[in-house]
């Protein structure tokens, strides 16, 4: 039988994912590409793309035209199944051009054998 939730794996994920989210906030590329799977494989959907790989979400990064993010976030939920596969959503709160705005996101992640790596990505703004 799958454990769910198993204490010492959410507090890695949870750990690792508030990692990702300084990283995403400060634009600490290296950061949040060591979180990422660097596979052709992995996709990431944004507010305004879908990337396709590693290569893809790497370009988007380093070329966002406001790398600096500045958001709240709430609802931060940590769902592991077995010792290996965890899903992270949360919700979010951000000013746009000078816009409150809503949004949430979703991330599964996988244990490889060299560590924790997020694996799918989605973000998405709720309409205004």
């Amino acid at each position: 039988m799958t454990t769910i939730n198993d204490p010492a794996v959410v507090a890695e994920v949870t750990h690792l994912y508030l990692k990702y989210e300084e990283a995403l906030c400060n634009n600490n590329l290296e950061v949040m590409d060591s979180l990422f799977w660097d596979a052709v494989e992995v996709v990431r959907f944004g507010i305004t793309e879908n990337l396709y790989g590693s290569e893809e979400v790497r370009n988007f990064r380093q070329n966002r035209p406001n790398p600096k993010i500045e958001r709240e976030i709430s609802n931060l939920k940590v769902v592991t199944f077995g010792k290996d596969a965890v899903t992270v959503t949360l919700e979010f709160r951000r000013i746009i051009n000078g816009v409150e705005r809503f949004g949430r996101q979703s991330q599964t992640w996988y244990r490889f054998t060299e560590g924790w790596k997020v694996v799918s990505a989605h973000v998405s703004l709720l309409p205004v």
